[in-house]
């Protein structure tokens, strides 16, 4: 209820159904939950330079701060002063591996027992076509954790680079009739069997992968609609990618390039079918929060697939969710418009742009964007959120119209937009058009609790309709019963209907779950002077100060407490600060 809405990251919504791997049957061997991967992290070290301390302390932070290429750097300054620690060794390679550096396959083979040492070595045998050198390396790696399920992907895909389909296929048959993974493997070998040219196995192993996935994710929808429209079966390949699109508005942006994309084989060559499988780990490592790990697949993914635009988007949303979004821009950056998730990736660039100030920019990339796409509201509906949050609440209203005349009609779907503008028009001082937009979202969508916080709040700050706002807030906090702001607003209308007692307590109760927030606090405040507790109002109005709130609020709290300063009665009516709510 309190704090603006940021622009949406489109790449959230796409992440959560992009790789195959994700909805996998139980967690992976060998993982941690908060892993930092194998020999990667700032562990026990205690390295004995003659110099080059403080490059390995800035390594550390820096690793910490997943910032890996400042980390690389600083590891390697720190290596050339003691080059035979072999811990240092291990913590520079994968450091290394992550930014992308080249210096890893040198550190790769000083570490024999190192995992992921050893799959980077594979893959430089795998881009020479070295097939015989490949197996060698498959067989020389340790047999548990996260490689003993690698193994066998890996294994068939280098022999079916070695021209060995049968021997392939016979490696994965057996996993692909138990239980553990077998979807995976089944994915694998289906993809090995239409590469090969091999359909009636190619459609048997199809159906094992996709019956035993809990439902359909991007990757494995691209893949389906690839194989149904190369049997002919285009408009069942449409009907796969639409059921992938239809949850998520930003997903139907890149529905156009992906039906157009389907003709398109997937995996086109053995070493794509490895970049596969590392994307699919990755995923898998991402869900149980081995961020470390899971950077180090998608970097092996791209080493041998730079154009696997699924593995740049999920690397990207690890650099954004670590704060660096410069990183995830450099990441997304060989994307180009014509990938069949290029409208995706644009609308993701605009949010960085943003992210890093660079707000005029971001607003023309998105108009270019909705330029491209004209059925679709997602750009506009992006670029309203940024204006919005930018106090530019004029110009996000022409933002917010512009998408909703894009929307096909009204629906459920159609409440955040509603609702967002209708925030935007309070901001502006436009009630009687916020109102009206608050009433229609909760006409499509009756239960919403942030649409029936928000009116109820609003109406109950202006002292009319006080009944009907309690009803409202009451139902929105049945639904989310631990949620400070709403019982902040329930606190509010509480004290408007004329029971400070009451609303002291429920205030008290918001200000324990949100300390931080300074109109809460301002609420308290207002509660505490109307039932004659002025000391610790005049206390509450003060640290409402100190919460960073909004110009406005500051401007109305201050005035309360020069209002107050020589009064022995509450004032009738003005508030501590703002009606501004969240959007979620």
């Amino acid at each position: 209820m309190h704090t603006a809405l940021r622009a949406r990251r489109a790449l959230l919504a796409t992440l959560a159904t992009l790789a195959i791997c994700a909805a996998g049957p139980a967690p992976l061997p060998g993982v941690a939950r908060a892993s930092t991967g194998p020999q990667v992290a700032p562990s026990q070290v205690n390295p004995k330079y003659t110099g080059g301390l403080g490059a390995f302390m800035a390594a550390r932070f820096a690793t910490t701060q997943t910032d890996v290429g400042y980390a690389a750097t600083e590891y390697l300054k720190a290596l050339a002063a003691d080059p035979g620690n072999p811990e240092l060794i291990s913590q520079a390679f994968g450091v290394c591996v992550m930014a992308g550096r080249p210096e890893a396959e040198r550190l790769a083979t000083l570490l024999p027992d190192n995992p992921v040492a050893g799959l980077l070595l594979l893959d430089r045998e795998v881009r020479a076509g070295n097939w015989d050198g490949a197996e060698r390396r498959i067989h020389a790696l340790p047999k548990q954790g996260v490689t003993q399920i690698l193994q066998p992907i890996l294994l068939a895909w280098v022999q079916q680079g070695a021209g060995h389909t049968d021997a392939a296929l016979a490696t994965l048959r057996p996993f692909t009739e138990g239980q553990r993974f077998r979807s995976v493997y089944a994915l694998h070998a289906a993809l090995i069997a239409d590469l090969a040219g091999r359909t009636a196995e190619a459609a048997q192993f199809y159906h094992v992968s996709q019956a035993d996935y809990e439902g359909l994710n991007l990757r494995l929808a691209e893949i389906i609609a690839s194989w149904q429209a190369r049997q002919g079966h285009l408009g069942d390949a449409q009907r796969t990618l639409d059921s992938i699109a239809s949850g998520t508005d930003e997903m139907t942006l890149a529905l156009p390039g992906l039906i157009a994309g389907s003709l398109t084989r997937p995996v086109a060559r053995p070493a794509d079918g490895i970049a596969e499988a590392y994307l699919e780990l990755a995923a898998a490592l991402r869900q149980q929060e081995a961020t470390d790990f899971a950077m180090l697949m998608l970097r092996l993914s791209l080493e041998l697939r730079p154009d696997l635009t699924p593995a740049r988007m999920l690397m990207a949303d690890v650099f954004e969710n670590t704060h660096h979004p410069e990183a995830a821009l450099a990441v997304l950056a060989p994307v180009t418009d014509q990938d069949p998730l290029g409208a995706v990736v644009r609308l993701n660039r605009a949010g960085l742009a943003e992210r890093l100030g660079h707000t005029d920019e971001a607003l023309h990339q998105l108009d270019r964007l909705a330029h491209d796409y004209p059925d679709s509201p997602v750009p506009d509906i992006q670029a309203g959120d940024i204006l919005r949050d930018k106090s530019r609440f004029p110009e996000a209203i022409v933002a917010y119209d512009r998408a909703l005349a894009r929307t096909k009609g009204p629906s459920r779907s159609v409440w955040p937009l509603l609702y967002a503008r209708g925030v935007a028009h309070e901001r502006a001082h436009q009630w009687p058009l916020a109102e009206a937009d608050f009433k229609r979202a909760l006409e499509l969508a009756p239960d919403q609790p942030t649409v029936l916080n928000y009116l109820g709040y609003s109406w109950a700050d202006q002292g009319t309709n006080l009944d009907q706002a309690r009803q409202m807030i009451d139902k929105a906090l049945q639904q989310r019963p631990d949620d400070g702001a709403i019982i902040d607003s329930l606190g509010w209308v509480t004290l408007r209907q004329g029971d400070p007692q009451a609303a002291v307590k429920l205030l008290e109760h918001a200000v324990e779950l949100q300390p931080e927030d300074a109109t809460i606090n301002g609420h308290l405040g207002d509660a505490y002077w109307a039932v004659g507790r002025k000391l610790e109002a005049t206390f509450q109005w003060r640290r409402a100060l100190t919460l960073n709130p909004e110009p406005e609020d500051a401007a109305r709290i201050e005035n309360r407490l020069h209002e107050t300063a020589s009064l022995d009665t509450p004032p009738v009516s003005a508030t501590a600060a703002s009606q501004t709510h969240t959007i979620q």
